[in-house]
């Protein structure tokens, strides 16, 4: 009798299962923390500062979270790739949880302020360096090799949803009550716990203990340096994400531009989940196969041309600039889901098992870069020249970076498809057209 043949889905598998409803809600209350920590402070700040003073602590918002993922990402690398990233991913949820949930207690006994905002902020920033690499490294280890690509693709479309959709959640939950915004995100990442206590055991990635720690950190680097076609993904995102910080200054243009309120930042910050969603939804019939390479450079570009147009909408009548705004938000969250998918793919299928955890890190820290660091250079550059200066020159800049990056790296201009690297190099498409 012949054999059953294995699944050839990574939705058969249950620890794959369990790790994706995790994964979405660990990103969703992520982000949706994020605009709401911005939405608060901005808030607060406003009540004694000028729109310059409280746009300032918007960057310093992204600055508190992002500086403990600089500080840390070699060391988080080197523990995901070291200890078992289902015990990681764990610990870290339940501080999230504890944090969130302090936010959403303080906001509702009215004993919140900038100084707790901006502590709880770093504490998220700090859980955030060890959650993501583990979290990142961990889906090739519950599927079996033939359905990695689809695991990873799934992961993708699963991490780029919540980033998207979570900010929508957020906006909507605070114009409903400020402090059940917070209690969401504690439920989020509790669901998300859950999940990760579901997962069953899962292989390890070999341990090299026969050379320093502090070597195989420097590991990390090595490897995204030497692979030109990882370091060109990762790289174009940081910069062209970190100049087109238009979602980061969602605030100051609800409250101060379009005068739409709390209500209206919900959706202006939904707008680009529906892209988002809808681009997903597209790839799940239509999965995307050839020149992925050129999709994502077009991608980008089309993300600082809609980044530019939603700074225009300042120039508008009232009357049609919140329609407007929404439209090109939804057309940069849909430019913005397939730049992720074709990144994320890319990186986690050129990255052999025992170095995913570091460069994982390494692609979790220029993924903060462009959004927390990108937070605090909007803030910092709204402050200056003015918050719609800023979100125009940020999308001229992200075109600019794009048009820069295809020149410089022609690896990334030739990556035909998704095919895993052959001997360790270029996929064969690559090879052939090198």
């Amino acid at each position: 009798m012949t054999a059953p043949l294995p699944p050839r889905h990574p939705l058969h598998f249950g620890n794959f299962r369990a790790y994706l409803v995790g994964r979405l809600c660990a990103v969703l209350a992520q982000y949706s923390m994020m605009i709401v920590l911005a939405w608060q402070a901005y808030n607060i700040a406003r009540e004694t500062m000028s729109t310059a003073g409280a746009s300032a602590q918007l960057g310093l918002i992204g600055l508190a979270q992002f500086l403990p993922l600089f500080f840390l990402t070699p060391i988080t690398g080197w523990v995901a790739d070291h200890y078992d990233r289902r015990v990681i991913t764990r610990i870290t949820l339940a501080l999230l949880t504890i944090a969130s949930g302090l936010l959403a207690f303080a906001t509702y006994e009215g004993w919140v302020s900038l100084p707790l905002i901006f502590g709880i902020a770093v504490i998220v920033g700090i859980t955030r360096a060890f959650n993501g690499p583990a979290y990142g490294a961990l889906a090739p280890n519950l599927v079996p090799p033939a359905v990695l690509p689809e695991a990873i693709a799934i992961s993708s479309v699963a991490w780029q949803a919540g980033m998207i959709a979570g900010p929508a959640l957020g906006g909507y939950a605070y114009a409903a009550t400020p402090w059940g915004a917070y209690a969401l995100a504690a439920t989020l990442y509790a669901v998300a716990l859950l999940g990760m206590l579901m997962i069953g055991k899962v292989p390890q990635p070999p341990r090299d203990t026969s050379r320093h720690p502090v070597r195989q950190m420097i590991d990390g680097f090595s490897y995204v340096k030497g692979n030109r076609l990882v370091l060109a993904t990762i790289t174009l995102d940081l910069f062209a994400v970190l100049l087109a910080g238009a979602t980061a200054l969602l605030p100051v243009y609800a409250r101060d531009i379009l005068h739409v309120g709390s209500a209206g930042l919900g959706h202006l910050a939904a707008a680009p989940g529906v892209g988002a969603a809808a681009t997903a939804l597209w790839f799940s019939f239509r999965p995307m196969k050839t020149e992925v390479g050129l999709k994502m450079l077009a991608a980008v570009i089309l993300f600082g041309l809609s980044t530019i147009a939603f700074g225009c909408t300042a120039f508008l009548p009232r009357s049609i600039a919140v329609e407007a705004g929404i439209v090109a938000l939804v057309v940069l969250g849909s430019a913005d889901m397939v730049s992720v998918f074709v990144r994320q793919s890319l990186v986690q299928i050129h990255t052999p098992d025992a170095m995913r955890g570091r460069v994982s890190s390494l692609s979790q820290l220029t993924i903060s870069a462009s959004n927390e660091l990108g937070e605090a250079e909007s803030g910092f550059l709204a402050a200056l020249v003015g918050p719609v200066a800023a979100v125009i020159g940020g999308g001229v800049g992200a075109i600019i970076i794009t048009l820069i990056w295809a020149r410089l790296f022609p690896e990334l201009r030739l990556a035909r498809s998704f095919d895993p690297p052959v001997n360790g190099r270029a996929d064969a498409s690559q090879e052939k057209a090198l």
